[in-house]
């Protein structure tokens, strides 16, 4: 007997509001424009690929809507790998990572050789105060220890 699984259509609507969105690019784009209106500044919406930056603080914070992987993904670049003192470096970003990053964690791009700030959510779901929950966390966070991790290991 075989059994057969369907995936449930994705949910993109705002618990708080019930708006409903046509697709997760549209539910972003609303978020971003409400984030930027509680903030008081004009935010670029998604591009064709589904990614904009803002700043927040000394952070810069890239919103990457991956919808073929069904994720909100929320970069903020912190700084190189430094070329000596690997083992310390990293395992002080995995500390780091345990609980001091809250819902963000560090996470390194092997191309770039690039720390970075990063959160990662399903979008199907995803209401308005999470949105904004995710992109304060990687803000702060980044803010917080982009230069102080430069200072202690010499960037």
């Amino acid at each position: 007997m075989s059994q057969t699984t369907t995936a449930a259509a994705p949910i993109y609507a705002d618990r708080s509001t019930g708006q409903v969105f046509a697709d997760a690019r549209t539910m972003v784009n609303a978020y971003i424009a409400r984030f930027g209106g509680r903030a008081g500044a004009k935010l670029d919406p998604l591009d064709d690929q589904g990614y904009t930056q803002l700043r927040k603080g000394s952070a810069s914070i890239g919103i990457n809507v991956l919808e073929d992987h069904g994720v909100l993904l929320f970069l903020a670049p912190i700084m190189p790998v430094p070329a000596t003192g690997r083992e310390t470096f990293y395992r002080r970003i995995l500390e780091l990572s345990f609980l001091t990053t809250a819902d963000a964690a560090f996470a390194i791009d092997a191309q770039k050789d690039e720390v970075f700030v990063r959160a990662l959510r399903r979008l199907s779901g995803l209401d308005y105060e999470e949105f904004e929950d995710l992109l304060d966390t990687v803000g702060k966070v980044s803010d917080e220890w982009d230069d102080a991790l430069r200072k202690e290991f010499g960037q």
